[in-house]
């Protein structure tokens, strides 16, 4: 159909890649369906955990799987979400 997205578009955008061994970045609440366990992709074991494409997948099976297969990973199918926009000046400083 015309002006249907792709199967595989993100649902909102990733960021970067951790190098094999580092961890994920999933702070946004987008990555956990409170509604329905799946089975994770790589393990099988349900999960609410979901990737940026909406894979089930468990973060630490994500973090092991880039670990496995390094250049793969840089294709971007588990990723880091974005960084947050800063907060203004004298908003949240933890500091005098």
């Amino acid at each position: 159909m015309k002006g249907r997205p792709s199967k595989k578009e993100s649902p909102f955008e990733p960021g970067l890649i951790p190098a094999p061994g580092g961890l994920l970045e999933w702070r946004d609440a987008r990555h956990f369906d409170r509604w329905k366990d799946l089975p994770c992709v790589l393990c099988g074991r349900p999960t609410p955990m979901r990737s940026h494409s909406e894979e089930p997948v468990h973060k630490a099976c994500a973090e092991s799987w880039i670990t496995a297969n390094p250049v793969e990973a840089r294709l971007g199918r588990f990723a880091s979400d974005t960084k947050p926009k800063p907060k203004s000046k004298g908003q949240g400083d933890d500091h005098a």
